[in-house]
Formats: structure tokens, sequence, C-alpha cells
């Protein structure tokens, strides 16, 4: 015997089954996106960008008309007219630590470049030896800041390294394809440390002749700043500009910020 109704009414169940199924699967879809989203939200409002993730690529020398005295605990007032750039990530653009921040400041002239850091620390890592003038080979085995200057980017496996510890301790070298060497650049420099504050400063006058022939302030640089700190591995590695290595290496030409110098009439009144 046959059961139409029954049939009838079976198949609009397994239909209404279906229906409900798919508005239950639905609204889980939704419920599921809008729990992601909060939580996205929620973290971005716990865990804000950091105030010193670098974001320029590009750093600004300001020009002096004479030539200032290095003093790193109290800076001359030129400094001020000098916009710095700001970093404390590590060499891959990731980790960024606040109190490892470094800031630099750049300032020429027509005879001299000028570097200003100032660097926040967690631990202090030195050397206590070195040359009778301060020089220590392998000074980046300690805590540095490092620049790296390249006057000429067409030739973009030569430039100048340039560091200097908390203690004073220096090193210049002239890299080069397959090699460096001592760069000899009559280099000057300051230093001051604050160990209650955690914090130190350095201040470096390099001779233009020690970096280019013939200097023009038209021509834009490329340029690196970098930090170490600590003695054994895991070490802190920070750059400026990431050079995104699998492991630490600031050797990277082609990762370089650029370095521009303001015109001489920039800064008149």
């Amino acid at each position: 015997m046959d059961y139409p109704d029954l049939a009838v009414k079976l198949i609009s169940l397994f239909m209404l089954m279906r229906t409900l199924k798919h508005i239950l699967v639905f609204k889980s879809v939704i419920l599921f996106s809008s729990v992601t989203m909060m939580s996205r939200i929620a973290m971005s409002q716990t865990t804000p960008p950091s105030k010193c993730a670098a974001t320029s690529s590009d750093v600004v020398a300001s020009y002096v008309a004479g030539e200032i005295s290095l003093d790193a605990a109290r800076p001359a007032a030129e400094w001020q007219s000098a916009q710095p750039i700001v970093f404390c990530s590590d060499w891959q653009g990731k980790n960024p630590d606040e109190q490892r921040e470094t800031s630099v400041r750049v300032l020429w002239s027509s005879q001299t470049l000028y570097l200003r850091f100032e660097c926040r620390y967690r631990e202090l890592f030195l050397f206590e030896d070195s040359d009778s003038n301060g020089r220590r080979d392998h000074l980046w085995d300690r805590d540095v800041a490092e620049a790296f200057l390249q006057p000429d980017p067409s030739r973009a496996h030569y430039y100048r390294e340039f560091e200097v510890s908390p203690n004073g301790m220096w090193i210049d070298l002239d890299i080069f394809p397959g090699g460096l060497a001592d760069l000899k650049s009559g280099m000057k420099r300051s230093v001051f440390l604050d160990d209650q504050r955690h914090r130190w400063a350095a201040e470096l006058s390099i001779p233009m002749s020690a970096l280019t022939r013939n200097f023009d302030p038209k021509v834009v640089w490329r340029a690196n700043f970098y930090r170490v700190e600590g003695n054994q591995e895991p070490r802190a590695y920070m750059a400026w500009r990431p050079t995104n290595t699998p492991e630490p290496n600031f050797h990277i030409p082609a990762a370089f910020g650029r370095l521009r110098f303001a015109a001489a009439d920039e800064h008149r009144p």
C-alpha cells in the first residue's frame, strides 16, 4: 500500500533539516569572524606599535657653518637643528625593544661630518683593553654603535665603517670587495655614560677628506646605523634599515638608507 502524504511529509522534513543546517553553519561562520575581528582589535589596542620602530629610509644632515666642539654630555646647540632617526628593532625589523632605543643625528660642514648617537641599554658589555689611542680591534664583539657610510653608491661594495663603544673605544675601517683595511680617518670622539639611567651617548667628527675626495652636498649618499649589545649569543643586533638576512649581518649595502645633506641656506634666518 502506498502512503503519498507520508512521503511528501518526509521530503518536506528533510528539506527543512537541510535548510536549518545551512543556517546554523552560516551563523557559526559569522560568529567566528566576529570573535576573530574583536580579538584583533583588542590586541591592537593593548599592544600599540612601538614608538621607536623606524619608518623613514632617509636621514638628513643639517648644515653647520663652522666646526663644533664634541661634548657628548653637553651637546652643542647645533645638534637641535638635526632631525634624529630612531630605531630599536633587530636586523630583520622585528622584536622592537624600547629599552635599547637608539637615535642618530647628523651634521655637516664643508670639512667635517658629525654623528651623534644617543643609546638606551639593558646591560653593558665592554672591553677593558685597547691601543693607547683608544682603538680596539674586533670592537664589534662587545657593545657598540656603528655607522656604515657610502659616499659613492655607484660603487656598491665600497663603504666606510665607524664604531664607538660606551667607554670611548673606537675603530674605523675601509670596506671593499673581499676585504677590509684600517681607514685611519682621523676621527675624533666624545662619549658620556649614565649608568643610573642606563643611557650612553657618543659624538663623532669625521674629516670629509677621509670619506670622499670631492665632497658635493647635492649628492645623496647611502648609509646605515646599527647597535650591538651583549658579549655572547644570543646578542641584540639592531638596525636602522633592516638587512633581513637569516643570521645577523650588517654588511648588506643594498639595504642601506639614504643620507641627504640639507642645503647650506636652509637654516639661515
